[in-house]
Order: structure tokens, then C-alpha cells, then sequence
């Protein structure tokens, strides 16, 4: 177990947290490019680690991250102005580009001031369907990275943002719990193994996740660490000889990949606060992804829920989460789709969890590893190290394997590219 001193280090993400600091040496998504449909669209307020921004597309479609409050006096820049070039205060029309540079003072005419002075502004990176923005110290800006979904064509691609009333790590933690999987979504994770099996319906009532207790195996790498469950084939395929292995990376600073049945998901837990976080899922494949299937299957085509338009999740307990208890005798939570199923779950601790007065067990190995890995990285920033994984540019060979393997084999052999990551960390 963690201890509340510890706890408290992992879940306060604000400027000169030590948290806050680590996180600080990441880029991170702050919004999804559908936010911001076109040239000179409203601005978009959001948060990231505690701070206030403010998002927009200039004339040219360039995006501009900007502090949300305007540097002469303090008004909302989120209620400006988006025009010819930049974003100016409703207040006292103080203009502003997409790098910071002051356009326009009206109420103050000596050019000099603007030509000395710039707002607050960061790098910003566009990049498949996301925004994202670098708000730590300059001189250790890492470089951009890419992954596996950043590869596939355009129409092989979905992205979504989920806004979720709850700390960043335990909605993180649960992502990367596998033991979970054979209880809360075992209707959906029965379905999609025959699914991507080629089984038919009936057969797919039984999979391995009927088997609720895996072989479990935690491994750090460079970016993270590799986390596998192993565990038995169903009856009508039982084999002595094999078994099923499910492998989920975890990208720090809080990402990882799940496999899917006909598509994987990269899915980042981007704190906005302490008390808040934007879930943001791209759903990628070899094939074009379909977003009727993906909302479907998340749970997030019913508005009661969530939309596109306002991602902000919206069941509750003043509403009970909207759970239909009417249909958990087919149905094991009472939940139409993964994600309604894991954000009741990580909002009903209550905005931030007292891990002190959990009991462990061994089946927990992947929450014990990540929140020990935290707050080992955490430390080594301020050390003066870089930050974990942040400087190795090109994840794309990070997958998610869900495979049976022959009974005996090494968990690693399906993922070589776990090889090719320890190997580089051996090197450096």
C-alpha cells in the first residue's frame, strides 16, 4: 500500500507539486482538432496540471495555446474575439498571435511596448486528430512523439475527449488493470474475443476471461512498463498446450493501449486539475474505424451520457450513474458500454482516493507497479533527470498483443518490440 504522504504526492498535479513538475516534462493532448473545426472558430477554455488556457485557430488554421488570462488585465481570452490573425480581449481589445506576439493595444498607442512584451504562449503540435501543448521549462522540452495510431490513413482513425469528475490516476489505474476485464466488462469482453476471433455468437460466451484469476507479469521499459495477463482457454477450445496472453503497455506519463476486437485503443488520463481529467481515446486499426461501432461500444450513444459537442461526462451519483438495474440479470453492471462502465467506477471514490485503506492482493500487481514507478520518476526529475520515455521520439512499435501462445512460453515472445526497448535502455 501507498501511504497517505505518498497518495497525496501521486494525485496533486499543480504548478510546484513534485507531480506537476514530472508531468511538466511531457507534451499532452488539450483538446481533439474537432473542437476547433476550422479557421477563426470560438476559442476553447480548458485546463491542464491545475492551469488555465486558452485554445484557438487562427486565420490560417495555425492553433495558438495561450494562458487564458489576458496579460493586461486578467480578462477571459475564452470569451474573445478570433480574427484576421489572432485572438483579441473583449475587454480592451488587446490582440493576440498564436505565438504570443501583441498585434494590437488600441488603448495604448506606443508600438515599442508591443514590439518588447509577448503573452504567455506554448508549443503546440497537431498531430492525427489531437492538439497537444508543452507547458513545461524550455530548456527540457522533449521531442514530440509518435505512436502506432499516428501511422495508420486518416479514415483508419477516430478520436474522442471525455471530461470525468474524477482525479487522473484512478481512472488511469483501472485502464490498466487487466484482472478487471473478466468482472465489470465481462459482457462486452465476452463478446469481443469471439468477435475478433471469427467465432460465432453463441460460442463466444466462453473465453478466457472466464477465468478471473490470470498468471500475472509486470515489466518496466524505457516508456513505462509492460503488463501481462495470463490466462486459460475456454472449454470448447481447451487445450493443455495453450494458453491466452494479454499484454497492456503503459505509456507514461499516464497512457497505455488496449486491444480491441476489430480495432486497439490509445487512450491518455490527461489531469486537468486534482479533481478532474480528459480522457482522451484514439481508436485505430488496419482498417476504416467506424464511429458508430466505437460509440457504440463505449457506451457513449446515449446523450444522457455524453457528446460530441459537450464532452464534459454526465452521470453522477445525483443521478445514479444512470444505471438500469432493470437488465443486470442479462447484464452485469446494468451499463451499455465500456467506458460508462469504467467512469462510474472511478467516480464513485469520489474525486480523489485515500489508497492508505486499500488491501492489495496479488492480482493488483499493475496499480502497486505504476503508482511505485511515479513516484520513482517523479524523484528523478528532481534529480535533474529527464523524464521517463520523454525522450525517445518514435513509440510506434508499442502494441497491445491479445494472443494464445503455447503453454510454457515466454510472455515476451509476443511482443518483441519489449526486447527492442530493453535493449535500448541497457545502451543508455
Amino acid at each position: 500500500m501507498v501511504t497517505k504522504a505518498e497518495n497525496e504526492t501521486l494525485v496533486r498535479v499543480g504548478p510546484g507539486t513534485d507531480m506537476g513538475e514530472y508531468m511538466r516534462r511531457y507534451w499532452h493532448p488539450v483538446a481533439t482538432a474537432a473542437q476547433l473545426p476550422g479557421p477563426d472558430c470560438k476559442p476553447l477554455r480548458t485546463k491542464l496540471l491545475g492551469e488555465r488556457f486558452v485554445v484557438f485557430r487562427d486565420s490560417t488554421g495555425k492553433v495558438g495555446v495561450l494562458d487564458e488570462l489576458c496579460m493586461h488585465r486578467g480578462a477571459s481570452l475564452a470569451l474573445g474575439r478570433v480574427e484576421e490573425g489572432g485572438i483579441t480581449c473583449l475587454y480592451h481589445g488587446w490582440k493576440f498571435a498564436v505565438d504570443g506576439t501583441i498585434l494590437d493595444t488600441p488603448n495604448h498607442a506606443d508600438c515599442k511596448y508591443r514590439e518588447r512584451r509577448k503573452a504567455p504562449a506554448y508549443d503546440v503540435v497537431e498531430q492525427s486528430g489531437l492538439i497537444w501543448a508543452y507547458i513545461g521549462p524550455k530548456e527540457h522540452k522533449p521531442p514530440f512523439r509518435i505512436f502506432a495510431a499516428d501511422i495508420v490513413p486518416p479514415e483508419n482513425r477516430f478520436v474522442l475527449r471525455i471530461d470525468v469528475k474524477a482525479n487522473y490516476l484512478q481512472l488511469w489505474e483501472g485502464g490498466l488493470d487487466s484482472s478487471h476485464v473478466s468482472v465489470l466488462h465481462t459482457n462486452q469482453a465476452r463478446t469481443s474475443w469471439g468477435i475478433e476471433r471469427g467465432l460465432p455468437n453463441d460460442s463466444s460466451k466462453w473465453t478466457p476471461m472466464d477465468d478471473p484469476s490470470p498468471e500475472f507479469h509486470v515489466e518496466d521499459t524505457p516508456f513505462g512498463y509492460h503488463y501481462a495477463a495470463t490466462r486459460k482457454l475456454p472449454p470448447q477450445r481447451a487445450d493443455d498446450s495453450l494458453r491466452n496472453v494479454r499484454i497492456t503497455p503503459a505509456i507514461f506519463p499516464t497512457g497505455r493501449i488496449i486491444r480491441g476486437p476489430v480495432a486497439d485503443f490509445l487512450v491518455w488520463e490527461t489531469p486537468c486539475d486534482d479533481y478532474s481529467t480528459s480522457t482522451y481515446v484514439t481508436v485505430y486499426g488496419d482498417n476504416a474505424v467506424d464511429k458508430d461501432w466505437v460509440l457504440r461500444t463505449l457506451g457513449l450513444n446515449d446523450s444522457r451520457f455524453w457528446s460530441e459537442a459537450d464532452p464534459e461526462y454526465k452521470a453522477s451519483w445525483e443521478n445514479g450513474f444512470f444505471q438500469d438495474r432493470s437488465i443486470m440479470d442479462q447484464n452485469w453492471s446494468g451499463f451499455r458500454g465500456i467506458e460508462l462502465e469504467d467512469a462510474a467506477i472511478g467516480l464513485s471514490y469520489g474525486p480523489i482516493f485515500d489508497r492508505s485503506k486499500e488491501n492489495l492482493v496479488t492480482a493488483d500487481l499493475a496499480v502497486v507497479r505504476v503508482r511505485r514507478r511515479l513516484l520513482q520518476v517523479a524523484q528523478l526529475v528532481k534529480d535533474g533527470e529527464a523524464a521517463l520515455g520523454s525522450q525517445i521520439a518514435d513509440l510506434t512499435a508499442v502494441a497491445a498483443p491479445d494472443v494464445d501462445v503455447p503453454m510454457g512460453s515466454d510472455w515476451r515472445s509476443v511482443a518483441p518490440f519489449h526486447y527492442q526497448f530493453t535493449v535500448a535502455e541497457a545502451v543508455e
